[in-house]
């Protein structure tokens, strides 16, 4: 356990649910746990006791990347921990693929409803249809080489990976059922209120019960690692880390004992102070890449070591460069750094005159 996570509590402590099994953390929740295949090798997912329309049965929250052991893992806890009922809603916080890859398999197993934002619904079927934007194809290849990564292969092989999101995400439900911030979603007769959040995903929904305490926090609020917060070639002037430090101060108007259900890592109380961690984290990398800009122009490939000092596989790379933008069009935005692009086509960074 790290510095950090010294200061959060975990009730459970080290246990986590089996394969194909669950753990009830509150009454009415219950959690799962499944496999992922990169350096982030879980995601936590929820079943919820509900009611609708006086059938009895369950709500799912998150799903899982499409793969052949998720599946598997699903029709173990269909078989096992549903005592019978059927799947009545499924709920995605987000449209990133270990939370939507399986909800359209879901949805039709169990003929039920497919609940998210508007904004990350139609992201995500743009994605299935169209192709990548976010991790591969000429368009993030020439994104990040117009963000000094020169390395041929590198560009290369990000341009070549053009179905990286269809891999995981076959296909999206034809309809949904639209979350909006504040909305009140009724599951067991108890109230969650959506919270929605930026910088992450473009309109990621949490939920929190007050009843219960507890959050459904997605990757908006999690215990051990910062989320991700990038700049894409969709979206290449956004300021994705100012959206997410504005979003997760919402969660420091909940409950100080507020039971925080993340996507990754386990249960935890200390929501307050995890938020302050966060605010930390981002201040000294700011810092740093300020410095480190003041000295002389940096490009965000030059940058990225200053934010990641391990090795990084190419996956790794492409969500660490993004997440190297972010910090450096927080600084430019704020008017502390200028941005220039050379004669080569590529973006420098430095002190702003």
């Amino acid at each position: 356990m790290n510095l950090l996570e010294r200061e959060l509590h975990y009730p459970l402590g080290d246990t986590l649910p089996g394969i194909g099994e669950t753990i009830e953390v509150l009454p009415g929740v219950r959690w799962i746990r499944m496999a992922l295949p990169f350096a982030l090798d879980h995601i936590n997912l929820w079943l919820l006791r509900d009611t609708i329309d006086g059938v009895e049965g369950w709500t799912v929250v998150d799903c899982c990347i499409a793969r052949p052991e998720a599946q598997a893992q699903w029709e173990q806890i269909f078989e096992t921990q549903l005592q019978g009922l059927p799947i009545l809603r499924v709920i995605v916080t987000h449209m990133h693929p270990d939370h939507i890859g399986l909800a359209d398999w879901l949805c039709t197993r169990w003929n039920a409803p497919l609940w998210i934002s508007s904004t990350d619904y139609h992201v995500a079927r743009v994605l299935t249809q169209a192709g990548d934007t976010l991790a591969g194809g000429d368009a993030a290849a020439d994104f990040f080489a117009m963000h000094g990564l020169t390395d041929p292969d590198a560009v290369a092989k990000i341009r070549a990976r053009t179905s990286y999101y269809r891999n995981m995400v076959p296909a999206v439900p034809e309809r949904f059922v639209r979350l909006l911030d504040g909305d009140t979603v009724r599951i067991g007769g108890r109230d969650w209120r959506c919270i929605v959040g930026y910088g992450h995903a473009p309109e990621h929904i949490a939920l929190y019960c007050d009843e219960l305490k507890a959050l459904l926090g997605g990757d908006m609020m999690l215990p051990r690692i910062s989320t991700n917060v990038s700049v894409h070639a969709g979206e290449p002037e956004a300021n994705s880390l100012k959206l997410f430090l504005d979003s997760i101060v919402k969660f420091m108007d909940l409950p100080g004992d507020t039971l925080g259900l993340p996507s990754h890592g386990k249960p935890f109380t200390g929501i307050h102070r995890r938020v302050e961690q966060l605010q930390e984290h981002h201040r000294d990398r700011l810092a740093e890449l300020l410095a480190a800009c003041t000295q002389k122009p940096h490009t965000a490939a030059e940058a990225l070591p200053i934010l990641f000092k391990r090795e990084l596989d190419l996956h790794q790379m492409t969500f660490a460069l993004g997440e190297t933008i972010a910090h450096l069009h927080l600084l430019w935005f704020g008017g502390q750094l200028q941005r220039r692009k050379g004669e080569d086509g590529i973006y420098r960074f430095s002190a702003a005159a």
